[in-house]
Parts: structure tokens; sequence; C-alpha cells
């Protein structure tokens, strides 16, 4: 079966006036002429993004979507009418958000964060705003360690709320967190802490010693970058800490620490030394 909102690979069938036909041996649709790759021989595999066009029938295309079905993207809102917003998601056709799937009303222009899905009741691929009803923290499918793939949702004062694997919530307190993130950003963490009744503290370091030496090599990196020297020690204020590695002076003074057992910097009034390589 041919599915919309995903990557199919499909045969050619035949050509046409209008394009090439693709077949997955059951059903037919039209790659149009415009996606037609320069050299292609009848028989030959293509892969192609399905969706539907403005006359709602499956089409194929060999543009590559900003979203695809069931995962999440931070997409723009092309215009608005009396049915919904539509979405800027790299295709001809704009992805459309009813107003009952919007968790605050869109306006044109601005960005937001959405999961696409199949609507039911139309067959049609559409948007919604409201994530959390695809998440799911009652049966979890992550550990306390591991390292687990994060988008950013929101921005809150408590902290930074992230997707997890694109499968649950989770959240960063923001003062352990050195780098300026926005909602849409796709990064690397850890699983902090599962608490009880399942909510996940995340991080973007691993817990306890192993966090130090990707921070060790940090420094070093940024001491090769600024010749040999960093204007930063003990004393320095955490603000010039963050802005210069981006970390906590916490994590900063355990990283120098290793580094010096190690004899690999030498810690002064005025700053730290590489020693020569």
């Amino acid at each position: 079966m041919i599915e919309i909102g995903k990557y199919n690979t499909l045969k050619i069938a035949r050509d046409t006036k209008v394009g090439l036909y693709l077949t997955d041996g059951n059903e037919d649709i039209l790659l149009p002429n415009k996606y037609v790759p320069k050299e292609f021989e009848v028989g030959e595999e293509l892969i192609v993004f399905v969706y539907l066009d403005h006359e709602e029938r499956k089409v194929a295309t060999t543009l590559e979507p900003y979203i695809i079905l069931n995962e999440f993207a931070l997409l723009r809102v092309n215009y608005i009418n009396k049915f919904g917003a539509f979405l800027d998601w790299g295709l001809e056709k704009d992805l459309f958000v009813p107003f009952r799937e919007q968790a605050r009303p869109m306006e044109k222009g601005k960005r937001y964060l959405v999961f696409m899905y199949v609507d039911h009741e139309t067959n049609r691929l559409a948007a919604t705003s409201k994530i959390n009803q695809f998440l799911d923290n009652e049966t979890l499918t992550v550990e306390e360690g591991e390292e687990v793939n994060l988008i950013v949702s929101h921005i809150t004062d408590m902290g930074i709320n992230v997707i997890i694997n694109e499968q649950h919530k989770g959240l960063m307190y923001k003062d352990e967190v050195y780098e300026d993130l926005r909602t849409g950003d796709s990064i690397k963490g850890y699983i902090k802490t599962i608490r009880p009744d399942n909510k996940i503290d995340v991080s973007l370091q691993k817990k306890g010693f192993e966090n130090i030496e990707p921070n060790a090599e940090k420094v070093l990196d940024e001491l090769r970058a600024s010749r040999g020297f960093l204007r930063l020690n003990d004393d320095s204020h955490p603000e010039d800490i963050k802005t210069v590695l981006k970390m906590s002076k916490k994590t900063f003074k355990k990283a120098i620490g290793t580094l010096y057992k190690q004899k690999l910097i030498e810690i002064k009034d005025d700053g730290i030394y590489l020693v020569k390589e």
C-alpha cells in the first residue's frame, strides 16, 4: 500500500506526457514531469515522498518535505483563512492546521512546533500544535543515563521543555543549560532522572565523572584555538566561563582539575596555559 506522508520506494510503471506513473504492484500514482529525473528506465525503483494534491489525489514528488508523518518540526505559517492556518512544509500544497488543533491562535509569518498526522475523518494530512496528545510518559522506553535525541518544545520560567526521542516529555532546568536554545532546536542529551510519577529530567551532559572528560576536551579545544591561553581560572566569574565555554563554573573547575592532573595545562593568576604538546 502506498502511504501518504511518508517516503515510498516505487517502480516506474510507464512514461506518459504528464509524467511517470509509479507503482507498488497494486496502486499507481503520478510523478509529475517537473520531478522526473533526467535519466530513468521503466522498471527502475525511485524513492519518492507521497502526499495529496489540490484535488485530494495521491501524488509523488522528489522534493524533501520539512516534516513527515508522525514527526515534529518547526514550521512557518504562510497564510490563514476561515478554516485554519496553512504551513510551509517545503511542498507546493501547504500543510493545514485546523483552528481546533492550534494550542494558541496562529499568526501569519510566525513559526510553530507541530506534529503531522492523518485526519481519519478526511484521510488528509494535517498538523497540530497541541503536541502533548502525541507524547506518552506512562510507558517509558528510556533509562537513566541513556543518550537521547531532544527537540526543544517550549521554554518557561522553570526550564526548557523537550521532546525525548519523539515519544516522551522531559524538562531541562535553566540553571543547568549553558547555551542558547530555541523552540524547534534538535540536540543530543541524557536522561538525568526518572521520577516516581514518570516525569523525566534531562541534561545536556552525562552524570557524574562521565561528563568531565568531554568538558576537559572542550577546554583543550578552546585553548588550542586561542593560541594556548584562556583568561579564565578558579576565580573567574561564572558568566565569563559560560560566555567562553558554555559550561558552568563547577563543570569548568572539574575539567581544568582533570587537565592539571594530567599535566596538560598550567593554572596561573592571569588564566590557564596549554602545556606544549
